[in-house]
């Protein structure tokens, strides 16, 4: 089941650890235990090749895996996280979630679920085939897929610019792939990392291919010169760079100036609410084929909720919500509360006269505050009579 893959295992009970990395090993994955959260820091800041995911414990000897994640995140993106604990509840799973952190899985747990739940939070991290789309099916999506395209058929550095978890490393796949140099390797380099020889390794490495700096808004002062440097004398290379358009208003002017010469901004998952119905099926595909009782699909009231939400954490929150979901839903059908638990949990349920009251208080108020208070002319806006008007006031308490 995860042959091949690389794995980093961030336990401090010795029992368990030593049970998730036999099995782990047993499946085909290269396991790396770690014990606690310090060195973990510095092992996936700076780790010795890709990974493919993270396993790690809430409570640690020196802080906690929450803690971990948040700090991993300040820089880039982190490999996506499946989190396992003693102590879970639905607020925690919502802010691991909202941060892109891909999963949650409370003790004790089934070994065969907890496999599931780790094959499908790698499947549904794995960039995009060659051939299938990017971003999405809406018109800003093909729009900045084409732009991409475009880009690939040129040599010159390219900018993708995007909040975190707008995909902006598929793109660079992406773009990779329509060039002239796919036949060579795609390699990626945190920029936020220390500069020197890690990235000139990343240079030699990506000879005759691209390589993908990512986090370029991170890089430190020395980093910042050193990529100036590199991009006066260009290496063998392609360059393309990844960076969120807040944190690229800090790098220095000049350098700034030469990377937005070629830049495509990616939208973000809020404005393309087709894309996020899109992403919530494909995600939903996969990981429904690995239940055991399949679903027998999505809610329209679910689509909806999906198309609604406002997706602070991007895609990475999407994929997060959707993997959990399907593992944890108990109906035939995938429903809006699987998505989002938290809504059962902190709004209390009420009738649809209560909703239509709080809906029509609103609109009279509105009404009101556009008519400078004069009821006859609320009345004409509502579309109403005035003495409707009066008798609603009185029965809401307005």
């Amino acid at each position: 089941m995860l042959t091949g893959r690389r794995l980093v295992l961030v336990e401090d009970d010795a029992l368990m650890g030593a049970s998730l990395v036999q099995r782990l090993e047993l499946e085909g994955a290269r396991v790396q235990w770690l014990r606690q959260a310090g060195r973990a820091l510095g092992a996936l800041r700076s780790p010795q090749g890709h990974i493919d995911a993270v396993v790690c414990d809430i409570a640690l000897p020196d802080g906690d895996g929450e803690a971990l994640f948040a700090e991993l995140s300040r820089t880039r993106p982190p490999r996506p996280f499946l989190f396992i604990t003693g102590r879970g509840s639905i607020a925690q799973a919502v802010r691991l979630i909202q941060a892109g952190a891909g999963d949650y899985i409370e003790k004790p747990f089934a070994m065969d679920q907890f496999l599931a739940r780790l094959v499908t939070l790698i499947a549904a991290a794995d960039p995009p085939g060659e051939g299938e789309a990017w971003l999405g099916v809406s018109d800003l999506a093909r729009r900045t897929e084409r732009r991409v395209a475009e880009a690939g058929a040129t040599e010159r550095p390219v900018l993708i610019s995007g909040e975190p978890g707008a995909g902006k490393g598929h793109l660079a796949r992406g773009l990779h792939n329509a060039s002239s140099r796919r036949l060579g390797p795609l390699v990626v380099h945190d920029a936020s990392r220390p500069s020197g020889s890690a990235l000139s390794d990343a240079i030699a490495e990506a000879a005759d291919g691209t390589l993908y700096i990512a986090a370029v808004d991170r890089l430190d002062p020395e980093g910042e010169m050193a990529l100036l440097e590199l991009l006066d004398t260009p290496p063998a290379c392609r360059l393309v760079f990844g960076g969120a358009p807040e944190g690229l208003e800090a790098v220095r002017p000049d350098l700034r100036d030469r990377l937005r010469r070629s830049e495509i901004t990616v939208p973000p998952l809020s404005a393309r609410p087709e894309d996020a119905d899109w992403l919530m099926q494909r995600l939903f595909a996969g990981a429904n084929a690995r239940r055991s009782a399949p679903l027998s699909g999505i809610t329209e009231a679910a689509s909806a909720a999906v198309r609604a939400h406002g997706w602070p954490g991007g895609g990475r929150e999407l994929r997060a919500r959707v993997i959990r979901a399907v593992d944890a839903a108990e109906g035939p059908w995938l429903q809006a509360t699987d998505l989002f638990p938290e809504r059962v949990a902190e709004a209390p349920w009420r009738t649809l006269a209560e909703v239509r009251d709080e809906a029509e208080r609103a609109q009279i108020l509105a009404a009101l505050d556009r008519s400078d208070g004069h009821p006859a002319t609320a009345a004409r806006l509502l579309g109403i009579s005035r003495t409707t008007l009066w008798e609603k006031m009185q029965r809401l308490g307005l």
